[in-house]
C-alpha cells in the first residue's frame, strides 16, 4: 500500500520570501474565520466525491501555517478527523517558522505531533540574504522549543546559497546535527521563474553556484549526513531512523492518494479505476467563494492517463532510496521501458537494479530528472 494522506495548504505568510514560488500571499491581519470554515467545507466535499478513508498523515503546509494559533489548528484536525478519520498513529506535521515558537506548546496541545522547523540556515548573513527575518540564534531556539513539546522534530536548511563555500556548509550541517533533531530536509536553492532571485539573477545582482559547485556541496552533503546518522532516504531528506522519516512525504514519492484542500492546493486520487488530479483555485477569495458555491475548492478535476499517472510514479519514486518497482510503473504505462536504456544507466553507474527496481546511485541522483526522462522514453 502507497497510503493515504491529507494536505492543508496555509497560503499567509509574514514576509514573502525572495526564492519562494509557492502559492503565498502576505498576511495582514484579517480575520482567518472564512478561509477556516472553507477548508472545513472542502474537506467534507472530498468526502462526499470520493468516500472516507482513514488518512495516515495530515501535513499543514504553506505558506506558514504556524502563525495559526492551537484552536485554530485543532480546528483543522477536527475538520479532517470529522470528514475522513485518522489513524490512531497519524503523522500529523506542521510547517513551522522561527518566529513562531512561542506558539508550537499550544500547536503541540491541539494535536500536531511532528515539527518541521524551516531555520534553512544557522549563518546570520545567510539569512538576511534569503531574505529571513530571524537570526540564528533564533533559529536554534525554535528547535528547542519544539523538542521541548515532546513531539517529532525536522530540521530544513538550505544550500548552495551564492558564496557559500564548502567548508562553511560543512560546519553548519555538523552544528545542526549536535541539536536533538531526528529528521533533515537539505534542499538546495533553486532558482524559480517569477522570484525575486529570479529578477536579481537576470541583473546580474546574484550569482549562484554552478552545476559543478552545487553536486560538490551535494555529496559533501551525503558525507556528512552519513556520517551523522543521518541516512538519505530520498534525494533531500535524511532521517536518523524508519520511524522518523516523514510519511506524509513518502505518501508522495511512493504515488499514494492525498487530498489537498486549501487555496492553490494539489491532490491525487485513485477512484473509479483512475488516478484523478485535482487543483484548487489560487487565490484565497476564489478558492473560498468556489467552496460556498459548490461545495469543493478546486478549479480543476482531471483524470490522467496510464502514461501521465506512470511518468508521476517513475519522476517521484526514483527521488527516493527504496526507487521504483518496473512492473508496476510497466503496468501503469501500458508498455515496457527499454532494456537499452536500462543496460546503457547501469554501465554508466547512474542506476542499480535488482529485485525488479530499479535505484539511482549516488551520482545518477544529481541527473534524477534527466534520467526518469531516459527510462519514460
Amino acid at each position: 500500500m502507497s497510503g493515504f494522506g491529507i494536505y492543508v495548504h496555509w497560503p499567509y505568510c509574514a514576509a514573502i520570501c525572495p526564492y519562494c514560488d509557492f502559492n503565498v500571499y502576505r498576511a495582514r491581519g484579517a480575520s482567518n474565520e472564512p478561509l477556516l470554515a472553507a477548508i472545513e467545507a472542502d474537506l467534507a466535499g472530498h468526502a462526499a466525491r470520493f468516500g472516507q478513508r482513514n488518512a495516515e498523515s495530515l501535513f499543514l503546509g504553506g505558506g506558514t501555517p504556524s502563525l495559526l494559533r492551537g484552536e485554530e489548528v485543532a480546528r483543522l484536525i477536527e475538520a479532517a478527523r470529522r470528514s475522513f478519520g485518522l489513524t490512531a498513529d497519524c503523522e500529523i506535521t506542521i510547517e513551522a517558522n522561527p518566529e513562531d515558537a512561542a506558539l508550537f506548546a499550544e500547536q503541540a496541545a491541539a494535536g500536531v505531533n511532528r515539527f518541521s522547523v524551516g531555520a534553512q540556515a544557522f549563518d546570520n548573513a545567510a539569512l538576511k540574504a534569503l531574505g529571513r527575518h530571524h537570526d540564528a540564534a533564533s533559529g536554534l531556539r525554535a528547535v528547542e522549543a519544539a523538542v521541548a513539546t515532546g513531539q517529532r522534530v525536522s530540521l530544513d536548511l538550505i544550500y548552495a546559497r551564492e558564496g557559500q563555500s564548502a567548508e562553511a556548509w560543512r560546519a553548519e550541517l555538523e552544528a545542526a546535527f549536535k541539536l536533538p533533531i531526528e529528521h533533515v530536509s537539505l534542499y538546495q536553492l533553486t532558482i524559480e521563474p517569477q522570484t525575486a532571485f529570479a529578477r536579481r539573477v537576470s541583473r546580474g545582482q546574484l550569482t549562484p553556484p554552478d552545476q559543478e559547485e552545487a553536486a560538490t556541496l551535494y555529496e559533501l552533503t551525503q558525507d556528512v549526513c552519513a556520517a551523522a546518522g543521518f541516512n538519505a532516504y530520498e534525494i533531500s531528506n535524511h532521517a536518523r531512523s524508519d520511524a522518523a522519516r516523514a510519511q506524509h512525504n513518502l505518501i508522495y514519492w511512493r504515488s499514494g492518494d492525498w487530498i489537498g484542500v486549501g487555496p492553490g492546493a494539489h491532490g491525487r486520487v485513485s477512484h473509479d479505476g483512475v488516478r484523478v488530479a485535482i487543483e484548487a483555485q489560487r487565490r484565497p477569495s476564489d478558492y473560498i467563494d468556489a467552496v460556498n458555491a459548490h461545495g469543493v475548492g478546486w478549479v480543476s478535476e482531471a483524470r490522467l492517463t496510464g502514461e501521465e499517472a506512470a511518468d508521476e510514479l517513475l519522476i517521484m519514486g526514483l527521488r527516493t532510496h527504496e526507487g521504483v518497482q518496473r512492473e508496476r510503473f510497466e503496468q501503469a504505462r501500458g508498455r515496457a521501458i527499454s532494456d537499452q536504456a536500462i543496460a546503457w544507466l547501469l554501465e554508466e553507474g547512474f542506476i542499480t537494479y535488482a529485485s525488479g527496481r530499479l535505484r539511482l546511485t549516488q551520482r545518477g541522483r544529481i541527473v534524477a530528472n534527466t534520467i526518469a526522462a531516459e527510462l519514460a522514453a
